[in-house]
């Protein structure tokens, strides 16, 4: 093997908790401390493979915090890679260039940050020669490409690329310094180590010279919007050009969504014995250290209303199993249930709850929006997101919560006329 590097992108480091923090202070700690504890287990990587260069491509801070704490963090693991002579090479994206430590820490001389005029680093890793090329963003916005800043590739070395960008584009996200991979493709670079969109992808090259394109994803998720397995790139390079990449998996603790079909059952015993079952068998299935859950309750259920009623009974019971497990954490529990017809109320409750069933109730009022606006302003900066961070995600999360709340109002005028 000639050479080997790991590729990551978008840690944002001490990221805030935005909901968690109010929800279960335990979660809140195990979350908060977990971006520190994934960039250490990056580190420990490079240092177990012994690999020539760790590559971030963008996002390591999170926006505009000042946290000299966080700032010692980082020099002291970059000391870690200077110590067995790893050098560092990295790019800010949209946060970074929000975050005024990432503009005046001093680092180990070797890490190399890259500005915001493209540069390319000329070096040898294993007596190959190898290019690093790289931009950051000046701004927290980078509407246009900034592809065709870059200098070409350099004769007769392996060249890499460092590139923060939403490619084409993807949801919930903003567009980035967008180019298309076909262009990236045509740059005669061997490898792209991109960041920005924190869902894996990769496009391998389909022979050896051919363009390598990788987004490697968030490494460790910070919310229920950040689900599912995260992970960095291993990428090992033969002398003959060939690359192979590995994905690693170093999360300290991992989001996912759980169904729990309620169809089955018409007893609340019955109904609570499936949900601890289901955690149980999905902390069995998850191999990582921890696994933070969300139970989605789904189905035709009698016992609609009472689970809507009720929902604190059932977080309780589901948090009882978490806290006997130990490594098992609860989100939320989220009710997307179909209401029987045979068993729902009847006259005016009937009716609402019909009608809520058939409408997405569009938060689109004047009124609605001025209400958010001035809620999100009286909050701490830290949780200003916790609508979303765009319109639509602060629209979806407007609409659930007002279901929601409807479903729990109708629960309790149904007990009421009962």
């Amino acid at each position: 093997m000639a050479f080997k590097f790991v590729h990551t992108a978008d840690i944002h480091l001490d990221s805030p908790l935005k909901s968690l923090a109010l929800r279960d202070e335990g979660l809140a700690e195990l979350v908060g401390n977990a971006t520190r504890a994934t960039f250490s287990r990056i580190v420990d990587l490079c240092l177990a493979e012994e690999v020539q260069a760790l590559l971030i491509a963008g996002d390591l801070y999170d926006g505009s915090q000042t946290s000299m704490k966080t700032a010692r963090f980082l020099a002291q693991e970059m000391e870690r890679l200077a110590g067995e002579d790893i050098p560092a090479f990295v790019i800010r994206g949209n946060h970074d260039a929000a975050s005024r430590i990432t503009r005046e820490l001093t680092l180990p001389d070797s890490v190399t940050v890259f500005g915001g005029k493209a540069r390319v680093i000329e070096t040898l890793w294993r007596d190959h020669a190898v290019a690093v090329h790289g931009i950051s963003y000046r701004d927290p916005h980078a509407p246009e490409s900034l592809l065709n800043r870059f200098h070409p590739p350099v004769p007769g070395a392996f060249n890499i690329g460092l590139l923060h960008t939403s490619l084409g584009g993807a949801q919930g996200h903003d567009p980035y310094a967008p180019c298309a991979l076909s262009e990236l493709q045509a740059t005669g670079f061997d490898y792209w180590a991109l960041g920005h969109i924190h869902q894996r992808s990769a496009y391998p090259g389909v022979k050896p010279g051919a363009t390598t394109v990788v987004m490697p994803g968030i490494p460790q998720g910070r919310d229920i919007g950040e689900a599912g397995p995260k992970s960095v790139t291993l990428v090992s390079v033969a002398d003959d050009g060939r690359i192979e990449m590995e994905e690693r998996h170093l999360a300290v603790a991992q989001f996912e969504r759980l169904p729990v079909d309620c169809g089955q059952h018409s007893d609340w015993h019955t109904l609570a014995g499936a949900l601890k079952n289901a955690l149980r068998t999905a902390r069995r299935a998850h191999a990582g250290e921890h696994l933070i859950v969300r139970p989605v309750l789904t189905g035709a259920t009698p016992l609609a209303w009472k689970i809507g009623r009720d929902i604190d009974v059932l977080h309780a019971e589901a948090r009882n199993v978490a806290d006997e497990i130990g490594t098992l954490w609860i989100d939320k529990i989220e009710i997307a249930l179909d209401i029987a017809p045979d068993t729902s109320p009847g006259g005016a409750v009937g009716e609402l709850a019909r009608i809520i069933q058939q409408s997405s109730l569009p938060p689109d009022a004047p009124a609605m929006h001025d209400v958010v606006d001035r809620l999100l302003k009286h909050l701490p900066r830290e949780l200003r997101g916790l609508l979303g961070d765009s319109e639509a995600q602060t629209a979806a999360a407007m609409t659930e919560m007002m279901q929601q709340g409807a479903m729990e109002v109708l629960a309790r005028l149904e007990e009421d006329d009962g």
